[in-house]
């Protein structure tokens, strides 16, 4: 026999090549801190058409860096006092926190802005009123008004504005937030309380995964600086970036736990079974060279790495060990066996269980989730990196074979006396008991797709984030129409015609309200119709004041062109009053109609509201959403069949008749994780259909080294080591606070075990292999 002289130099020089350019990417990652954290970024954006698609980027937009704070107290002052200690606070750290740049309005700079075009501007009220209106009584109420005790208040003078119509329509458009100005600042009474509203922008979009928390901290600092001031101030906050912080610092928190629990664990198991360093280093090293490599390639084909893609990668660390256990538990039985020549003998398994979770793994990556493709590409470079360490390096360091403890002694034993199934009468009845068992479950088994069931917001900012929106009044990102026309105008006569049917939902309360962009700018139409209203009113009842009076007085001269979209623009306020127009788009124009006060039995009046309107839609978000999730499960369940069948194909290719034995124990235990599902009562999710299809990838791995090496107690001892170290680091996603990864983590953990407890039964027979059959 030739002398063991290692492998060959080449692939172990290019791997080190390879690894260098890794460490100098990550070097240059970890500077950056290319982390997302946007839960949304995990959706699906292929399937939304342009606009729709603007649309949720405007209002992801709106409210990116916002972070609203209200501070309420028992009276006007004490409301004040405790709000200027928090504002401080606030935007004490300009790196943390600056104002809002349209906090405030000036009000007086708008109104006169505007007023060239105030014969131009009627509410719905008015218009109506103004169709129908006499002259002579309109005179006699504005000379009633003129000569009552108590002037009534204008915003303009008396010939600007004869009829006092200036003011009800700015009051309509203020209606869109019950806060009104007062000595600089956004106040309003609500819930027993005057309160005061502050607006701040969060200056960094970036969150790292260190658990820091510096938008928040700044929050509860003001907080505590109110409450210094005014005892019994109280504090609510509502933000994106509070929610973006909540699930850093959560991701933060099991990216430790499950990475580090699961490496600590899989080193113990190391060390148990081999009692050597060298297995726990050159095994931590494949684990540290797939997350790494896995890392640098979804950072380059994505720009960016999505935290949940981090925890979900953490649990890399319990499948890409796999490679490492079959090479030592192998040397550790053929001690004397040349590395090239073990190297040979366990590759065949090793390629093709590789193949096969790969190929689960990059399944993912078929659903149009951003998210799970980052999951899949990084899974799969991870695994092909931990591999190829493995390939390439083991051989070459891994210079002398561990010696035989007990511990891998007994494990590698236990394949003797475990049981293997046979078609006869025990064999029937246990398998009819499983039938009947997963049966029942099967039957009882229920699926739910709601979308709030991909992250969970923490209780007390869902609770502060609904008070503020009840006192404030403020309209709901989740539901909204969407207006689309050719040109501008046409899009404002539809959302005209939209405004008209809402109106009545408002009168009936199934709204509260509504913006639109047709409020401050109608179309030219609606413009030219309301000049002439007022034209007709107005231009009598100073007539008959004029006679009445002996004075001469002339009505004010307006604007000779509507007003534009363009002349909103320009003005310092612009950017605030135009923010539910979409701009143009793909050719077309778009506007949002952004509504308050949606409740569940609205919907239905919502979507009838929209029919027969050109170019007008409801969208509802959550509902759009959660009905993607569950069409999507039921492709990732037809392709999990589908992938069942294409695993069959390539282990029947190369065991013939005995395939059904390597593929079978991850089918039953699939059955049975379903059927646990159904008996306890929990809803099968997309992310629980994602962990059968992991299930098939990792699970057909110990079927494989099982039928590659039947009786091999050194094959056995490594599927025990890889199905406990997997069971640990997938059990640990269970205990995940995202309900996405703990329903993952719960299909994972159920079905890791059931599958490796059968694996050992549907073993082919072996010389060597004395087991009893059950």
């Amino acid at each position: 026999m030739r002398s063991d002289l290692g492998p060959s130099r080449i692939p172990v020089l290019l791997w080190l090549i390879c690894l260098g350019l890794i460490a100098a990417h990550q070097w240059q990652f970890w500077r950056e801190a290319r982390l997302d954290a946007n839960v949304l970024a995990l959706l699906p954006q292929e399937e939304q058409d342009g606009l729709l698609h603007a649309a949720n980027a405007r209002l992801a937009d709106l409210g990116e860096r916002r972070v609203l704070v209200m501070v309420g107290a028992a009276d006007v002052a004490a409301a004040r006092r405790a709000a200027t200690a928090a504002q401080d606070v606030l935007l004490r750290d300009a790196r943390v926190l600056r104002a809002a740049v349209d906090a405030h309005v000036d009000a007086a700079a708008l109104l006169d802005a505007l007023a060239p075009w105030r014969d131009r501007l009627l509410t719905t009220g008015q218009r109506r009123e103004l169709a129908t209106a006499d002259a002579d009584a309109w005179s006699r109420r504005v000379l009633a008004d003129l000569y009552q005790p108590f002037a009534v208040a204008r915003t303009t003078s008396f010939a600007t504005d004869p009829l006092t119509l200036w003011p009800d329509w700015w009051r309509e458009r203020a209606s869109v937030s019950r806060a009104r100005p007062q000595d600089g600042l956004l106040m309003l009474e609500g819930a027993g309380r005057h309160w005061v509203v502050l607006s701040a922008e969060a200056v960094d979009g970036a969150f790292s995964v260190t658990g820091a928390l510096p938008v928040s901290d700044v929050v509860a600092a003001a907080r505590l600086a109110a409450q210094t001031v005014v005892p019994d101030a109280e504090l609510l906050t509502a933000g994106v970036p509070l929610h973006a912080e909540a699930a850093a610092a959560q991701a933060s928190v099991e990216v430790n736990t499950i990475g580090w629990g699961s490496l600590v664990a899989v080193l113990l198991l190391v060390w148990l079974t081999f009692r050597s360093l060298r297995p726990i280093l050159l095994i931590s090293l494949s684990l540290l060279v797939g997350c790494a490599a896995a890392l640098s390639v979804t950072a380059l084909l994505f720009g960016q790495v999505h935290l949940l893609t981090l925890v979900f990668g953490a649990s890399l660390v319990g499948v890409a060990e796999d490679y490492g256990f079959h090479w030592f538990a192998a040397r550790q039985a053929e001690p004397a066996l040349p590395r090239d020549d073990l190297l040979r003998h366990l590759l065949p398994g090793l390629l093709l269980a590789l193949a096969t979770s790969v190929v689960a793994y990059l399944a993912l990556g078929l659903a149009p989730f951003p998210g799970l493709r980052q999951m899949a590409v990084f899974s799969a470079s991870g695994l092909a990196a931990a591999f190829l360490t493995v390939v390439c390096l083991f051989p070459w360091l891994d210079r002398r074979a561990s010696p035989r403890t007990r511990f891998g002694t007994r494990c590698a034993a236990s394949l003797m006396h475990w049981p293997r199934w046979r078609a006869n009468g025990r064999g029937a009845a246990v398998a009819a008991i499983l039938l009947a068992f997963v049966g029942v479950g099967l039957a009882r088994l229920q699926a739910h797709d709601d979308l709030r069931h991909l992250h969970a917001a923490p209780p007390d900012l869902v609770a502060m984030e609904g008070r503020i929106g009840e006192l404030l009044g403020l309209p709901s990102p989740a539901q909204f129409f969407l207006i689309e026309g050719d040109r501008v105008d046409e899009l404002l006569v539809q959302e005209e015609a939209l405004a008209s049917r809402l109106d009545m939902l408002v009168a009936n309360r199934t709204l509260s309200g509504y913006q639109a962009l047709s409020q401050w700018v109608p179309s030219v139409a609606r413009q030219r119709d309301n000049a002439r209203l007022t034209a007709a009113i107005e231009t009598a009842v100073i007539a008959r004041l004029n006679g009445e009076t002996g004075d001469s007085l002339q009505r004010a001269t307006f604007a000779d062109t509507p007003l534009a979209l363009a002349d909103i623009e320009r003005l310092p306020q612009g950017d605030s009053l135009l923010r539910t127009w979409l701009g143009p788009v793909a050719g077309r124009q778009g506007s949002l109609v952004m509504l308050s006060g949606v409740q569940t039995t609205s919907l239905p009046a919502l979507r009838t509201a929209a029919i027969g309107i050109d170019g007008v839609r409801f969208v509802d978000r959550s509902a759009d959403l959660s009905a993607l999730l569950a069409r999507y499960r039921v492709d990732m369940a037809k392709l999990l069949v589908a992938g069942y069948l294409g695993v069959l194909a390539l282990l029947a290719w190369r065991y013939r008749g005995g395939a059904w034995r390597a593929l079978a124990p991850t089918v039953i235990g699939s059955l049975i994780t379903l059927a646990v599902f159904g008996w306890m009562g929990w809803p099968l999710q997309l992310f629980g259909v994602l962990g059968l299809l992991l299930l098939l990838g990792m699970g057909v791995d110990y079927g494989i080294f099982l039928v590659e090496h039947p009786g091999d107690g050194a094959a056995w001892l490594a599927v025990a080591l890889a199905g406990i170290s997997t069971l640990l680091a997938f059990g640990l996603l269970a205990l995940s606070a995202t309900p996405a990864l703990r329903a993952f983590g719960l299909t994972m953990l159920i079905g890791e075990i059931s599958i490796w407890l059968m694996t050992p039964c549907f073993r082919p027979p072996a010389l060597k292999d004395a087991a009893t059959t059950c």
